[in-house]
């Protein structure tokens, strides 16, 4: 699958180089350009055991890149990770206008069917505002999952390659979102108890680690 990440913080960059070496085709996105430099060189901004490693020999094996230019690798994708911070506000809420200003720009990019993937964390109705967003902006059709990440520091690579679980959330009667997703992971797991697709709505009361539907 051609696979493109926005964001290349700690989430994004474990993911995109997880699923290159799955054998995906896995473009990497962000403003930072010096930062992107020092990535394509194999320098790592962050340490994780054997992430060095995985974006080096993909990125060697061509499944593997990075650029500044969504509109291109959003054009170029079937599948588009978000996957920017969420910072923290004063009132302890996740500030979410990075990951709102990246689903307006995919929004604006898209030339044909996308699935967009909310992996940044995020709270519960979180997908619901991602959709509006990017319906503002496209007359094309477009699928939104939610894909929380469930990643241990010092062991992402590992919990990204050998996953416990891996958690979709759809919306009721998105079968092809659904397939596209079961496709993507199914290397990675065993079908038996550790991938679940979920359709659902939105969920009340509490705040989620990671983003639902």
């Amino acid at each position: 699958m051609k696979i493109a990440v926005v964001g290349t913080g700690y989430v994004g960059l474990v993911l995109g180089a997880c699923l290159a070496e799955n054998g995906n085709t896995v473009v990497c996105v962000d403003k930072d350009r010096s930062k992107l430099d020092t990535l394509e060189a194999g320098l790592m901004p962050i340490y994780e055991p054997g992430l060095e490693e995985l974006v080096r020999r993909n990125g060697h094996e061509e499944r593997l890149s990075f650029t500044t230019d969504l509109m291109e690798a959003v054009r170029s994708s079937s599948i588009v990770f978000i996957a920017v911070g969420t910072p923290q506000g004063e009132d302890g809420s996740a500030d979410l206008q990075h990951v709102m200003s990246v689903a307006r720009d995919v929004g604006r990019a898209m030339n044909k069917y996308t699935v967009v993937v909310d992996k940044s964390t995020v709270p519960v109705g979180t997908a619901r505002r991602v959709r509006e967003v990017i319906r503002r902006e496209t007359e094309q059709p477009f699928s939104v999952v939610s894909n929380p990440e469930f990643l241990k520091q010092g062991a992402a690579v590992e919990d990204s390659m050998k996953p416990d679980r891996v958690v979709i959330g759809i919306d009721p009667g998105d079968e092809r979102a659904g397939e596209i997703m079961r496709e993507l992971y199914a290397p990675l797991v065993h079908e038996r108890d550790r991938q679940r697709v979920r359709a659902g709505g939105r969920r009340r009361g509490r705040r989620a680690p990671s983003d639902r539907v």
